[in-house]
């Protein structure tokens, strides 16, 4: 579910961000071939950006996770009674009885020491650890398919259309991927989609005075 949930916020940066730039050039031209350089050129330093991002993030968590396990490992076999002892503790801390919390610390322990102190201590599963190459790519593929909708939406229809058929297309999106996102949180679904749709016009409408405002001084 966490990876639907990253999707969907990766599309919707896709969305605004491309948007963002598209209308903001539509303000200032009209040459279907600018806007097209413009949103493929957000497009990809956009996804590119945020698949980077991610892979480092994700890595410096993964250095995080190993380093965590190698500590544990360290202290299993150096001092395996005083490790028993914190396994009990934590056990009792989630409401389990002290001789009920010491019997299954021992048996955990017996079965696999080191995927028990990880799991309970840790909250790390040591065999389905994070992969920094599995976040990148699928944050530059949510991103790009975000900003395909107002790129495709900017060039295709004519000029006289352009500007309103991509504004009236990404708040669509938009009231989508806040619906989305707001059922993978379990929240209020108007606040989201009001949040959302409010953030993305705002950046459209700054980005487009922008632009007609630079378009008619020429800059």
């Amino acid at each position: 579910m966490n990876w639907l949930r990253a999707a969907v916020l990766g599309a919707n940066d896709g969305i605004v961000s491309t948007a963002g730039i598209v209308v903001g050039v539509a303000g200032a031209t009209s040459d279907r071939s600018v806007l097209f350089t413009a949103g493929l050129a957000g497009l990809l330093a956009g996804s590119m950006s945020m698949a980077a991002g991610e892979y480092v993030s994700v890595s410096t968590q993964l250095d995080s996770e190993k380093a965590a396990l190698a500590v544990e490992k360290r202290e299993l076999r150096e001092e395996p009674e005083a490790e028993l002892e914190e396994l009990t503790q934590l056990l009792q801390g989630r409401g389990l009885t002290r001789d009920v919390a010491f019997e299954a610390a021992e048996q955990l322990t017996q079965r696999d020491a080191l995927q028990a102190h990880a799991r309970v201590e840790l909250g790390i599963d040591p065999d389905d650890l994070t992969n920094p190459w599995h976040a990148a790519w699928a944050s530059f593929l949510s991103f790009t398919i975000g900003a395909l909708l107002p790129l495709l939406a900017i060039v295709l229809p004519p000029s006289d259309w352009r500007v309103p058929v991509t504004v009236l297309s990404v708040l669509a999106a938009l009231v989508l991927t806040g619906w989305v996102s707001a059922g993978l949180g379990a929240a209020g679904a108007r606040r989201a989609v009001l949040r959302n749709v409010s953030g993305g016009a705002l950046a459209m409408a700054v980005t487009y005075a922008a632009g007609v405002l630079l378009g008619a001084t020429g800059v």
